[in-house]
């Protein structure tokens, strides 16, 4: 496996300055040949201008957060990562390659979660270069490399999890998200090491069901909520109820016997449990009649 080791090259100042005053010099020796007749001093004077042409084909540029990669006949002889202009072989084939943090967003993927529901899926991946010969030579298209493995990584991740919790402590694609993009992030860097490539940041840009069970399951959600808030409801209100009972019984306003304590408690888990407003009902007979 090829790693990516940094080449110190040449001031490409110095070397435009020297290609330009030899060219200067192969002018000058054309015309000097011309004036004179001799054959010699423009044969001389246009092998020169070659020479210099052949070498200022050796500067290149290197754009900020940027990289070349130098090449002699197939074979990698480094990667130049610094800015500015620089010279190098001639010879050597230059390949630029972006080290600019990317990021691209999955297709909408269908899938089945890990309770069997089919749902849709897709995800945004921040990613970056960090190793240009792995990326170049290592796979055939780190881009398309990077994207494919990253919907293999999301496919992989909604099966692993469900798309709700059913239990207390059970992590869910919907009510989870920093887990759930930490352990995508993780996913995609696996696959993703090989490719000199890496991952920033990815998470879940879009998450439903299917729309053959949307309706289904909302029709779930809907009962599950009204079965939490009832089940909130009745705990609110046995602990008034229990509350009352106590304050009756410290502060001696009547003294009710057990029947009438659990009428007492059957009437106002109504009340407050109801859901329509209590009518109330003015007894003007004793408790007992």
């Amino acid at each position: 496996m090829l790693r990516e080791k940094e080449l110190k090259a040449t001031s490409g100042m110095f070397a435009l300055m020297t290609g330009l005053a030899v060219l200067a010099l192969a002018v000058l020796g054309f015309v000097r040949g011309g004036q004179s007749e001799s054959p010699a001093i423009i044969i001389a004077s246009s092998v020169v201008m070659l020479v210099a042409i052949i070498m200022m084909a050796g500067l290149f540029t290197v754009n900020p957060n940027d990289a070349k990669v130098l090449t002699l006949f197939g074979r990698y002889i480094g990667t130049v990562r610094e800015a500015g202009l620089w010279f190098a072989n001639p010879f050597y084939a230059k390949k630029r390659i972006s080290l600019r943090v990317r990021n691209f967003e999955t297709t909408k993927l269908k899938v089945n979660d890990n309770h069997s529901n089919p749902i849709e899926i897709a995800a945004v991946v921040v990613w970056r270069v960090v190793d240009s010969a792995e990326a170049l030579f290592e796979v055939d298209d780190y881009q398309h490399f990077v994207q494919t493995q990253s919907e293999s990584a999301v496919r992989a991740l909604a099966q692993s999890y469900p798309y709700d919790a059913h239990l207390v402590e059970e992590i869910a694609l919907s009510t989870h998200p920093a887990e759930v993009a930490k352990g995508l992030q993780t996913a995609i860097q696996e696959r993703l090491e090989k490719a000199g490539v890496n991952v920033i940041e990815a998470r879940i840009s879009h998450l439903a069901y299917a729309p053959e069970i949307a309706s289904a399951m909302l029709r779930r959600q809907q009962a599950s909520a009204i079965i939490a808030a009832r089940r909130k409801i009745v705990e609110g209100a046995v602990g008034m109820v229990e509350n009352a009972l106590e304050l009756i019984s410290q502060k001696s306003i009547v003294t009710l016997d057990d029947e009438r304590k659990a009428a007492m408690v059957s009437n106002l888990l109504v009340v407050l449990c109801s859901d329509r407003d209590a009518q109330p009902i003015v007894n003007t007979g004793t408790i007992y009649q």
